[in-house]
């Protein structure tokens, strides 16, 4: 992941004034210092008016990403993706017998608890759950990074390292480093560890944020985040690392291959921000990515050109994006995935917003009735380029009609008690 393209260092002209107060204040506080000024102070004010809308949103009971308000039903199935389950359950024992009593309490949650859902990936610590790596001691925080290593694939995990690393450095370049570094992210479990019942973890924090459930030898990874502001490192011990620039350059390659006419159809606004948009299609901070935290019920039409309308070798190219953004599964889990997206290509479409010209800035999306994913170049939030620029990345995935979270599985999971239960001897 980190060798497919050097660092440019073009986001170095973009630069902040690390004398202007907010930077001056940022540098000064821990985590739970800077979020609570953020939730007292509403500064910045589009943020916290997007954070609010969050905790509204949050009041619905979760339904999933649809494309009318309808969940379609029976498209997914509980099926043996050989996970290896009991690893997975032995890596995360481990990790419970190091924390006090206090710290499990913390790190514990119902499997069905909303909480779930209070992942967020601004820097800002909105949801405090679990345990924070960064305020653990070495043994519990690589317990955790252990738990990351035995679920996801060796090259999903690389990647989420890799993120980690990248915030640290942008953390490093704004002098702000315990607000954002290599293990300013929170681990918590949703259900008890199991190799027969449903269970799952999350994982969030600033341009990384994995939601994982896992039932026996199947795992879902979904809902995801990751981000980077710069996508590369240029300059310390991780010098030469780079994220993201695959699904980017296929993207792009995807775009350019259609023609004229296909282009046209695909791309439904011209500009990143564009006055056609009609209210609540754009906003700051997530900006032309619709399916972002708390997003778990949003009704997201279908846009742009279906998929059957590609020639072999432009599928091809949607199937390497594709490939990439179900990179944090284990390859037999990814390689059903792909089968199963394969299923709905009828029903597969790709949108497109921006220029695509080499140096533009864009955004795409790839959806269909079993997935969604989104690529968004952004503006600046810490560098300050107020246009798009395209080392300032967004990419996330969604698993429509109630796959997040393993929601569409959990009723198919059968009881753990029947009519003649368990004898229990006293």
């Amino acid at each position: 992941m980190a060798t497919d393209a050097s660092p440019t260092g073009e986001y170095r002209q973009y630069l902040p004034d690390l004398n202007l107060k907010r930077f001056q204040v940022m540098c000064t506080q821990d985590a739970h210092e800077y979020a609570h000024d953020f939730k007292t102070i509403k500064q910045p004010p589009w943020l916290h008016a997007l954070y609010m809308h969050w905790l509204d949103l949050l009041q619905e009971p979760f339904k999933g990403v649809t494309t009318d308000g309808k969940v379609r039903p029976d498209l997914f199935t509980l099926q043996d993706e050989e996970v290896p389950i009991q690893q997975i359950v032995n890596a995360t024992q481990s990790f419970l017998g190091l924390l006090n009593e206090k710290q499990k309490e913390a790190v514990n949650y119902h499997i069905d608890s909303p909480q779930w859902r209070t992942w967020s990936n601004p820097e800002f610590l909105l949801a405090h759950k679990g345990v924070r790596l960064d305020e653990v001691n070495a043994s519990v925080r690589d317990a955790v990074m252990n738990i990351l290593k035995t679920t996801l694939s060796p090259e999903g995990y690389e990647k989420a390292v890799n993120a980690m690393r990248i915030n640290h450095f942008l953390g490093e370049l704004v002098k702000s480093p315990r607000v954002m570094n290599e293990f300013s992210y929170n681990f918590v479990l949703f259900g008890r560890p199991s190799t027969t019942r449903p269970w799952g973890w999350s994982f969030y924090g600033h341009h990384l944020c994995l939601n994982i459930f896992l039932y026996k030898g199947q795992i879902i990874a979904s809902p995801w985040f990751t981000g980077a502001e710069p996508n590369e490192i240029d300059a310390g011990p991780y010098a030469g690392t780079r994220i993201m620039q695959t699904e980017e350059k296929l993207g792009l390659l995807l775009m350019k291959s259609l023609s004229a006419e296909l282009q046209s159809q695909a791309r439904v606004f011209t500009l990143m921000k564009d006055p056609a948009m009609p209210p609540g299609r754009w906003n700051k901070d997530d900006q032309r990515h619709l399916c972002g935290a708390y997003r778990d019920n949003r009704e997201v039409p279908y846009e742009g050109i279906l998929a059957s309308t590609f020639n072999a070798e432009q599928k091809k190219l949607m199937y390497g994006i594709l490939e990439q953004y179900l990179l944090y599964l284990p390859a037999k889990s990814r390689a059903l995935k792909i089968e199963q997206i394969r299923r709905w290509e009828a029903e597969t479409y790709f949108c497109w917003i921006g220029g695509f010209g080499d140096e533009d800035p864009f955004y795409y999306r790839i959806q269909s009735p079993v997935i969604l994913i989104e690529f968004d170049h952004h503006s600046g939030v810490f560098l300050n380029n107020e246009e798009p620029k395209k080392f300032h990345i967004h990419t996330l995935l969604r698993t429509p009609n109630a796959g997040d979270y393993g929601h569409a599985l959990r009723a198919q999971v059968p009881a753990i008690e029947g009519l003649n239960g368990k004898e229990i001897t006293w």
